[in-house]
């Protein structure tokens, strides 16, 4: 008698895991999510700021690290290398990881130009 409330039971679980599945995934799934690179968590903007970091240490071009910077701030490619810094210092990442990321930061200051207004 308890052999078969256990087996019964065991049946009814599957059975309910299965129809879940079956009506999360294809009878009515979720809408996907409308997210923007700057509506990202901090870690994940951080994580971001890394990748181009990186791919600046190869490529050693800074106006294309601030192109992919600009998808984070459109106003100032710096700024999120500033957050990045101090997001990574925070959450304990590698001094290699925020060398590369303070070698972004100064890359980004040395390729913005000052706009000079004259005034007369």
């Amino acid at each position: 008698m308890r052999q078969t409330r256990v087996f019964w039971f065991i049946i009814c679980i599957l059975i309910g895991l299965t129809a879940g599945l079956i009506y999360g995934w294809w009878g009515n799934p979720p809408p996907p999510a409308q997210t923007t690179l700057p509506q990202l968590r901090a870690d994940y903007k951080t994580d971001y700021v890394l990748m181009t970091a990186e791919v600046f240490r190869v490529e050693k071009d800074p106006a294309s690290a601030a192109v992919r910077l600009l998808a984070l701030d459109p106003h100032d490619p710096l700024r999120p290398v500033q957050e990045a810094i101090l997001t990574a210092q925070e959450n304990g990442f590698n001094n290699t990881d925020i060398t590369l990321l303070a070698d972004l930061a100064s890359a980004m200051l040395s390729w913005q130009t000052v706009p000079t207004v004259v005034n007369r």
